[in-house]
């Protein structure tokens, strides 16, 4: 293969890796075609959340979702992958590097889920009143199993409601935060900027100015209660060590179970207030009982289709 014809191939894996979720759809990475059959995925700190994420663990757990979609790509074009992390201790931004080999062999469970890396989205409506399946919430986590993490259904109505209230009491104190208000809306763009939270009911500065000025988190805190009340299955996915490791070890575990929920034709969102606010989190570790809870998951079925999230061009990731 010609240093052309690798050229485009990676640009086109890349395309598909660059549709995997982020906070405030920030996308914060960026790849590095570092040499041939080589890829660098590396953090782009530029689009980190300050407030909201000030150790950059979901950014790093954003960076493990589009590493797994780059897998499951690469097995998709009949290539073997051999993944490094964390290659370089010296360039702390360099998350991953992943070393490409042609195989006749692409049958592997990750080519087959490469079908749904573009079906998949970030679902936050209410979902159809339906169970979903044993066997469909037991592949779920197997799926966290197989990337080193655990998705821990939180089965009783007690833990339920526990977790819902930790979800509203998070919005709480989100919301009475100028400075994450003002994040918040620095990142709530139009659909044609490629990226951020899109608002297409209101023009762009009303809906900033709005978002800046008013604490709003009771009234969003009431909603995301409900969200996660009413949600068919709703889930913590933790991971033993609470560091940038278990945190792309987190993410990779993330879109595989997301790909893998596609499969079944579920949809998830994340409600990880409870989370992002450091004075929550234990509470929520002790609703679970082990390990460092990552995301808090609502998974069901979708009631309507919705339009993909925006994403940058390739070319603007790829140095």
């Amino acid at each position: 293969m010609s240093v052309n014809e690798w050229k485009e191939r990676a640009r086109l894996m890349i395309g598909r890796a660059v549709l995997a979720p982020s906070s405030h759809n920030t996308q914060p990475w960026f790849f590095r075609l570092s040499s041939p059959a080589v890829i660098d995925l590396c953090a782009d700190r530029i689009r980190a959340l300050p407030v909201n994420d000030p150790e950059d663990r979901e950014l790093a757990i954003s960076c493990g979702c589009a590493l797994m979609n780059l897998r499951v790509a690469a097995a998709s074009d009949g290539f073997g992958v051999k993944v490094q992390l964390f290659p370089e201790p010296a360039e702390p931004d360099l998350l991953a590097r992943l070393s490409f080999f042609e195989q006749s062999n692409a049958s592997s469970e990750e080519a087959q889920l490469a079908e749904f890396i573009e079906r998949r989205r970030t679902y936050r409506k209410r979902f159809e009143p339906r169970e979903v399946s044993s066997s469909a919430v037991d592949q779920l986590v197997e799926a966290a199993k197989r990337e080193g993490a655990r998705l821990l259904p939180l089965s009783t109505e007690g833990a339920r409601q526990q977790a819902a209230g930790l979800v509203a009491a998070g919005d709480a104190v989100q919301w009475a935060n100028p400075s994450w208000r003002r994040e918040l809306a620095a990142w709530m763009h139009s659909r044609r900027r490629g990226d951020g939270l899109t608002m297409p009911a209101l023009p762009e500065p009303v809906v900033q100015l709005v978002v800046r000025t008013f604490d709003m988190g009771g009234g969003v805190g009431a909603k995301d209660r409900e969200l996660a009340e009413a949600s068919p299955l709703l889930a913590v996915l933790g991971t033993d060590g609470d560091h940038p490791g278990g945190w792309l070890m987190a993410g990779q575990a993330l879109q595989r179970i997301l790909l893998v929920a596609c499969r079944h034709g579920l949809q998830a969102s994340f409600l990880n207030q409870p989370i992002q606010v450091a004075s929550l989190r234990p509470k929520l570790q002790s609703l679970v009982g082990t390990g460092f809870p990552q995301i808090l998951l609502r998974v069901g079925y979708p009631g309507a289709e919705i339009p993909p999230t925006p994403r940058r061009a390739p070319d603007d990731v790829i140095e």
